[in-house]
């Protein structure tokens, strides 16, 4: 009979509750967080216990750990269990033996643990995504700063070289000069890094037979390709692409209660990066061949932003294909 382990883990402190197999509490107890402390306490369950613990701050040393221990390791989805912060009352025994006490009876909202090398992949495209936002907003400042000399620019762009040759020859007051140069050395040192990521993100990726195949899709480059590679990971985890799509949150909402049936717009409710990804990368060329004439169909019908979410969802379609089979047979039969 094997035990059932609940973690609620916090960042210094995590309460530990043991279960039987018929929900008799065996032992709740608070450790100071470290890996040593963490495995003692699950030893207690005896050989082989499963254990849940929430996707919460810093979990993925916690979930290396039990299962190094030999501990069958459960993520609790953070949405499954939001319902559950409405209790009458609530403190950290409860919330470590309801999350045991879920997984004992079967009734466990889970998430996928990602493997290790997956999850450092991930780490690298997230913090490139992140720097990413952090020079455009630099860049916005610039703009800021030059409006409140009264300056606008008639270039397209302030980036490149004309731009460069613009905002050396604007005359501006000093405070707005200095702070001008200084966020123009900032962009310059964020432009390095991203480009060291993508460097580094091609040479984790590029073997993938998945990755490669991806970037023939039109708006899909290195960057996209090696966003939806690290964060879906296991494509076969979903049984279908619609199953993808739904994990994206790229489907639109359903309520139905007797004979009502009511459909809304996209849940959102999935990973916010692939979705950003997938818009973006058809918000230029449309998706190409294979989605284009249904983004002008829906387009005409419905409006454009609509359109686009669609042709996203039409493009993790093809991008689920790609990463499974290793190519995308629409675009292989079109070529030939």
């Amino acid at each position: 009979m094997s035990r059932f382990v609940g973690i609620d883990l916090h960042r210094r402190r995590s309460v530990v509750v043991i279960l039987e197999e018929d929900g008799t509490k065996v032992s709740s107890r608070r450790i100071d967080n470290s890996p040593m402390a963490l495995a003692a306490a699950v030893a207690e369950a005896g050989p082989c216990p499963e254990v849940v613990l929430e996707a919460t701050w810093g979990w993925y040393w916690a979930a290396d750990v039990l299962s190094e221990a030999g501990a069958g390791v459960h993520l609790a989805h953070p949405l499954g269990v939001k319902g559950f912060e409405n209790r009458r009352v609530k403190n950290d025994d409860k919330d470590a033996t309801l999350l045991a006490d879920l997984l004992r009876m079967g009734s466990l909202p889970e998430s996928w643990i990602a493997p290790r090398p997956l999850r450092e992949q991930r780490e690298l495209v997230r913090y490139r995504h992140k720097l990413s936002q952090l020079r455009t907003g630099l860049k916005s400042q610039v703009h800021s700063v030059l409006g409140k000399e009264g300056v606008v620019p008639s270039l397209t762009t302030l980036w490149g070289p004309r731009g460069a040759r613009f905002l050396d020859e604007t005359p501006l007051g000093e405070a707005y000069g200095y702070r001008i140069d200084s966020l123009r050395a900032l962009i310059g040192r964020y432009e390095r890094e991203i480009t060291e990521l993508d460097g580094r993100i091609h040479l984790e990726l590029r073997a993938d037979a998945g990755y490669r195949a991806i970037q023939q899709l039109s708006g899909v480059g290195r960057v996209f390709a090696g966003v939806f590679v690290a964060e879906i990971g296991d494509v076969s985890r979903f049984p279908n692409p619609k199953r993808l799509c739904s994990w994206v949150g790229l489907t639109p909402r359903h309520r139905e209660s007797d004979d009502k049936v009511f459909r809304g717009s996209i849940t959102k409710q999935g990973s916010p990066l692939v979705r950003w990804a997938a818009v973006e990368a058809v918000s230029r060329w449309r998706g190409g061949a294979p989605i284009r004439d249904s983004y002008q169909r829906i387009a005409e019908r419905r409006g454009a932003n609509i359109a686009r979410v669609a042709a996203a969802r039409k493009l993790i379609t093809l991008v689920y294909y790609g990463m499974r089979d290793g190519e995308i047979r629409c675009l292989a039969q079109e070529a030939a």
